[in-house]
């Protein structure tokens, strides 16, 4: 049988590294044919001398000498900068593109993934907040089957598999609500960014670490959802469930629900996504529910976490108003990560982003990037004067 060929964009971080324990795990099925990284060329030597893919290029092209260096040995084309990112994905022998590059770097690879034809696997949610009506049509348009990794959408899509002629009522987003869930206003002026990164159940990597701390991961894959199944936000509703075990649930028109339940373990869904349409036998724990015999759920308070509102907010606008979401978003979780703002403050500046940012209706591609740079520009000038 002819292994399938695998590109992983953004290989050195957490979904990518966890892909990688995935594929070793099946030799027989999976080759890495591309592994990219943003700035980890260390590690990005590592995986390329235990994968030996076709590819590997470092979008930052002062990594270079050094990834070319490190691999001088090997028979590995080495590429880079951030344009050869957008054209592996073009290559032939590749079968499916695992989108795992963090925020809005990740845009443009899955564009030119989708018009290649190749099945995308999309771990990269930002794809979808800013341009997720865009990306839909394209996806139709060229017949590329996009299948998703995010434990919440892997588990609505699984739900759904033998439904095809049964309309959804409603999607039922769970979030663990991070570390802060209990804490109030007050305390939440106070959290640190090491606080924050500590989160209850997921091993994450820092910058969706702090969106979910804040709610924004959740905002997030509400946009996400309504793109992937083709339903409204108003059918969407985000359940607080502490354990992380149901990863998510689909409501039906009898009244029914189906969920999909298991350990918070990123490989499960990415290895869904991977074998899609088997199921590949794993070494993964399996859910143990005399350790789980307690599942309990709450509403989410958006007094405290404003930001699941503004995704909210952002999608019934729609236009280019996701994308300033994002781009507003992106830039504070680096500064609070950087201890440059607070927690809360995050909220006050993606606020006034939206508030003050010029709105498109009905954006082209071009208009994206134009708001993405402004934003960015904009919210890192107000930062600096309010310093």
């Amino acid at each position: 049988m002819k292994k399938r060929q695998i590109a992983i964009l953004g290989s050195t971080g957490s979904i990518g590294t966890q892909a990688l324990d995935v594929i070793r795990q099946h030799p027989e099925i999976f080759e890495v044919y591309a592994l990219t990284a943003n700035n980890q060329v260390e590690l990005l030597i590592e995986q390329a001398r235990r994968f030996e893919p076709e590819i590997v290029v470092i979008a930052n092209e002062s990594k270079y000498i050094q990834l070319k260096e490190g691999l001088k040995d090997l028979p590995v084309k080495i590429w880079a900068g951030a344009d050869a990112i957008s054209q592996i994905v073009e290559e032939e022998p590749i079968d499916l593109v695992l989108a795992a590059m963090v925020g809005y770097s990740g845009l443009k690879p899955t564009i030119q993934a989708i018009k290649a034809g190749k099945a995308i696997a999309l771990a990269n949610k930002e794809t979808l907040v800013i341009a997720g009506e865009w990306i839909t049509k394209l996806a139709l348009e060229y017949k590329t089957p996009v299948l998703p990794v995010d434990s919440e959408h892997s588990a609505i899509y699984q739900c759904l598999a033998g439904e095809e002629n049964n309309p959804i009522d409603k999607i039922i987003l769970t979030a663990s609500g991070g570390p802060f869930r209990n804490f109030s206003l007050k305390q939440l002026q106070q959290v640190t960014k090491n606080e924050a990164l500590k989160h209850p159940n997921w091993n994450m990597g820092a910058k969706v670490t702090i969106d979910s701390a804040s709610l924004m991961n959740k905002g997030f894959e509400m946009i996400e959802a309504k793109w992937l199944f083709g339903v409204n936000p108003e059918q969407i509703q985000v359940l607080i469930h502490p354990q992380s075990i149901i990863h998510s649930m689909v409501q039906f028109k009898d009244t029914s629900i189906k969920a999909q339940l298991g350990l918070p373990d990123m490989r499960l869904p990415i290895q869904y996504a991977l074998g899609y349409p088997k199921r590949l036998k794993s070494d993964f724990e399996s859910l143990d529910f005399n350790k789980f015999n307690t599942l309990t759920f709450e509403q989410p308070d958006t007094t405290k976490f404003r930001n699941l509102n503004f995704a909210f907010e952002a999608i019934k606008q729609g236009g280019n108003m996701p994308c300033i979401l994002n781009a507003a978003n992106e830039i504070v979780v680096a500064a609070f990560l950087q201890d440059k703002i607070g927690f809360l403050e995050m909220s006050d500046i993606i606020e006034k982003a939206m508030q003050t940012m010029d709105f498109i209706a009905l954006p082209t591609y071009e208009d994206f990037v134009e708001t993405d740079h402004t934003t960015r520009n904009k919210v890192m000038k107000e930062m600096k004067m309010k310093k």
